[in-house]
């Protein structure tokens, strides 16, 4: 690739896109029941709320539900009862306040780089389009692709590909960002990358996150606040704070004993719960 990753961003490269601070979102998720069709229940009376700005991560062993949870939140499923709220307001798929970041990039390869990030913002029909031209360009500058903007997405490396996916969820200003093990399928040096930079742009940006992984250094390194998952339908089995200083960055923060307490707690945790099933 003739586009290669940088290894961080400095804020000098934020633009204009930074100037209006969407800000983080609450969500709460209020005695939800929700079965799929012929199936065994998946949660029973779960109940979940995040702070605005607060990143928690979701882990549990395969099958828990956690896709399925930020499907519920997404208004993708409708609960079978209970109520799901983002600021009060009961959640819908087309809520401004939302965006979503997959486990693959889910790109047009028809469209360039820069077509992929506005198309969102042609969808809405918020802005014309040099306005929205800039305001994907200045998105693009905030993850470092810029120069790709004329590119196809065949012509991109993973990473690059899911820091597009990124920047079309980031364009329309989110309050509350879900992601579904949106790094999983890439290298661990990508990962880490793409790690470091998730943090600095949701902490300058104030965005709140959930962020499904399976890893559990991930989701310390990543989280203000974890939340495991039991077999489906215990829901939330427990919840640990992740009292890590910030800003982190990867290799500092995994020297810290601390960081090992906390993802050995959560790796006897997750044993426990596989083992009890």
């Amino acid at each position: 690739m003739d586009c290669e990753i940088p290894t961080s961003l400095s804020d000098n490269r934020l633009g204009d896109f930074s100037n209006d601070r969407p800000g983080g979102a609450a969500f709460r998720v209020d005695g939800v029941d929700f079965t799929y069709d012929g199936a065994l229940p998946m949660f029973r009376s779960l109940t979940l709320s995040a702070r605005p700005g607060e990143f928690v991560a979701l882990l549990g062993p395969s099958g828990c539900g956690k896709t399925t949870l930020l499907n519920l939140l997404s208004g993708f499923l409708p609960p079978d009862s209970g109520r799901i709220t983002i600021d009060g307001e009961t959640v819908t798929p087309e809520m401004p306040a939302l965006g979503h970041v997959f486990q693959s990039p889910q790109l047009f390869p028809w469209l360039d780089v820069l077509d992929n990030v506005r198309f969102g913002l042609r969808m809405a029909g918020r802005l014309p389009d040099a306005e929205q031209r800039d305001k994907a360009m200045a998105v693009l500058s905030l993850v470092g692709l810029e120069a790709a903007a004329g590119k196809f997405p065949h012509q991109l490396s993973g990473g690059m590909q899911q820091r597009v996916a990124l920047a079309r969820a980031l364009v329309l200003e989110p309050r509350l960002l879900l992601m579904d093990e949106p790094f999983a399928a890439l290298d661990a040096i990508t990962r880490a990358t793409l790690n470091e930079e998730l943090l600095r742009l949701c902490g300058r940006l104030g965005q709140t996150v959930l962020f499904i992984t399976h890893d559990v250094e991930e989701a310390v390194f990543l989280a203000d606040r974890v939340v495991l998952l039991g077999i489906a339908p215990a829901g939330i089995h427990s919840e640990l704070a992740i009292d890590l200083p910030r800003p982190r960055h990867l290799r500092e923060t995994r020297r810290l004993e601390r960081f090992t307490t906390l993802t050995d707690t959560l790796l006897e945790r997750i044993s426990a719960i596989v083992a009890a099933a």
